[in-house]
């Protein structure tokens, strides 16, 4: 069943084929029950149900390749021939009908993906010269002001200046809770990458009135370059598709030679060449394999429309196939499997000492310093402590590579990474932070030693549940590869759930471990796609977390997680795996009834029959593969 079809049903509007196919119906209905011997009224049905049919087969046949719709014609001609004019209406008529219900049920996937097309709004209000004016969006341009009303949807991608409200990203990014939003309030270069500031088109605004800044024109947005690479994932050939495509390629001249040497099975046995005729015509509408031809695409298609829904794009059927034949999955640490930002996880008072009064002296000397552990210290003291505090110390200095030191009320204070008269309960401590992956400082104020802190970047929420699901799905093996100390990286796997960490690797190392992996089963590389990228290119499948905004990302993955959500690698895994089941019914399916019919046909199974199981089997495969547009994962 060729593409062409689809385009040559386009040229008399899109139910072009099911009328001509009903046509063809209703004029066999009235030949069989009102004209039996009116040869005129089969023509009509001879006309409407092979038109199409005719069209795809010259298509073909200009190009060189013999395709089934040529099979299909040359077994209605022999009806004819043969006087069997019904029963070669009624081969055309179910074979139009099954063309058209195909691509009624691929139109119906194809829909789902041009849905996503249809998110973003025609128009947008835009601040110019302190009027509201309303654009269309494609004349929107970087720098714009577009005001958003609520319930509103967003029309391009860009970061909030003012207002609060929460938006709904789930279209984009397949988060199911709406995301708070708020307006950046300096630095502008956050804005595209911080959640809470950053808007993409399509996504729905809920509570309140919100203004943006435009960052991307509208056919750069996040949504546009979605709907474009999942139009050409569709075009991607999948391993089972290329399979069918060459049996097919191979199977129909062979079938047309089988078909040809039947013709003379008159000239062997004693029977009439129309008897020989009539089982050939039978065995070629066996032996045609229409259902194999449309098995693989509708499942694909299916698969990668449900996983756009969900907020999951991916490139193509060979990325959609292989991810459900993973045994390993390799993850990136920072930004994957934890936050990406250093938390304040551990404050231990020396003995004497209380908590509040370690946290307010190392605040006011951390207060001074912009570095990222310094702002956890800070955040995330404060809210343990329950309140903002003012004390800021004074002549605070670096101490190259070793911590800082200052005054505060007259006192010298110091926060360093180590201090050799520490005194032993306190190092024990230490040193168990230490093996336990923290970042660790000591806290002195004169001579008295007031406590320790520990900072770690922290495991993602959901992080332990995702590798838990994903070991239900069978992915028995999962790995860290960090280029973070190994202490830290076998900390977090620990927490997590992982099988084992490997740390303190650079780029290529990455690509070397993933290359050792791939020598023994298939395997994926989890990551942001950035500094990940070499390690994705070299694994079966590449995988990039919390890709929606991030071009690089959506680049060179194979498979792009738009939200930042760890639940969807489990949602990507286990649609892949029930695509790879349907794909595997849906060629059984297919070459089991050729096997079946065609032994059958050589015996004497009637045209009229093997044209009914051999359609019948077309719809099922179509309507198997339309299951996985209703997939959800946590009932896989």
């Amino acid at each position: 069943m060729s593409d062409e079809h689809h385009h040559s049903g386009r040229l008399f509007g899109e139910r072009a084929e099911l009328i001509f196919s009903l046509t063809c119906g209703a004029a066999l209905l009235i030949g069989v029950i009102f004209l039996k011997e009116f040869v005129p009224i089969f023509v009509v049905a001879y006309f409407f149900g092979g038109f199409f049919a005719v069209l795809d087969s010259w298509e073909s046949l200009r190009k060189g390749k013999f395709d089934i719709d040529f099979l299909m014609i040359v077994a209605a001609l022999g009806a004819a021939a043969l006087g069997e004019w019904s029963e070669g209406a009624l081969l055309l008529f179910l074979f139009s009908l099954g063309h058209s219900l195909e691509h009624y049920a691929m139109g119906r996937a194809r829909r789902a993906i041009e849905a996503l097309a249809d998110l973003a709004p025609d128009s947008a209000l835009v601040r110019l010269d302190g009027n509201l004016v309303e654009l269309p969006v494609e004349e929107l341009k970087i720098g714009y002001i577009v005001v958003i009303k609520p319930d509103e949807r967003v029309p391009a991608d860009g970061f909030v200046i003012k207002g609060t409200s929460s938006v709904d990203q789930a279209p984009i990014t397949g988060e199911s809770v709406p995301v708070d939003k708020r307006p950046i309030e300096s630095d502008k270069s956050s804005a595209t990458t911080a959640p809470e500031h950053c808007l993409f088109a399509g996504s729905i605004n809920q509570s309140g009135a919100l203004e943006m800044e435009v960052t991307k024109l509208s056919g750069d947005t996040t949504l546009a370059r979605v709907v474009t690479m999942v139009n050409e994932a569709e075009k991607q050939r999948s391993p089972t598709q290329q399979f069918a495509t060459k049996f097919e390629r191979i199977f129909v001249p062979l079938v047309l030679g089988f078909v040809g040497i039947l013709l003379l099975a008159c000239l062997v046995i004693d029977e009439p060449f129309s008897v020989s005729f009539y089982r050939a015509m039978a065995v070629l509408v066996g032996a045609s394999p229409c259902a194999l031809a449309i098995s693989t695409p509708s499942a694909v298609l299916s698969g990668i429309a449900r996983a756009a829904r969900g907020g999951v794009l991916i490139k193509g059927g060979a990325p959609l196939e292989n991810l459900g034949k993973l045994g390993a999955i390799a993850f990136d640490k920072t930004g994957t499997l934890t936050v990406g930002k250093p938390r304040l996880t551990d404050v231990i008072p020396a003995n004497g000492m209380n908590e509040a009064d370690l946290l307010e002296v190392a605040i006011a000397v951390e207060k001074v310093s912009e570095h990222p552990i310094a702002s956890a210290i800070v955040r995330d003291g404060e809210e343990r402590l329950g309140k903002e505090t003012n004390a800021i110390a004074t002549g605070v200095t670096s101490i190259t590579g070793r911590g800082l030191k200052g005054m505060l009320d007259g006192v010298p204070v110091y926060i360093g990474k180590e201090d050799p008269t520490l005194p032993e309960d306190l190092n024990l401590k230490l040193e168990e932070l230490k093996s336990n992956g923290r970042t660790t400082m000591v806290v002195r104020r004169g001579e008295d030693y007031l406590g320790l802190l520990g900072v770690m970047d922290t495991p993602r929420p959901g992080a332990k549940e995702m590798i838990a699901r994903l070991r239900e799905l069978g992915i028995h093996r999962m790995i860290m590869i960090s280029g973070d100390n190994q202490k830290v990286a076998t900390a977090v796997a620990k927490v997590v759930g992982l099988d084992e960490a490997r740390g303190d690797l650079m780029p290529e190392d990455k690509v070397k471990a993933i290359g050792d992996l791939r020598l023994e089963e298939e395997v994926a590389m989890v990551g942001d796609g950035v500094n990940d990228a070499p390690a994705m290119a070299y694994a079966t499948v590449g995988i990039a977390m919390g890709a929606a905004g991030s071009d690089v990302a959506l680049e060179t993955a194979d498979v792009a997680l738009m939200g930042d959500k760890l639940s969807l690698l489990p949602f990507a895994v286990g649609l892949s795996r029930k695509t790879n089941r349907i794909i595997r019914q849906n060629v059984w399916i297919s070459l089991g009834m050729v096997a079946i019919l065609v032994p059958a046909s050589l015996f004497g199974l009637s045209l009229g029959i093997a044209v009914l199981f051999h359609e019948g089997s077309t719809v099922a495969v179509v309507l198997n593969a339309l299951r996985l547009l209703a997939y959800r994962s946590d009932t896989d």
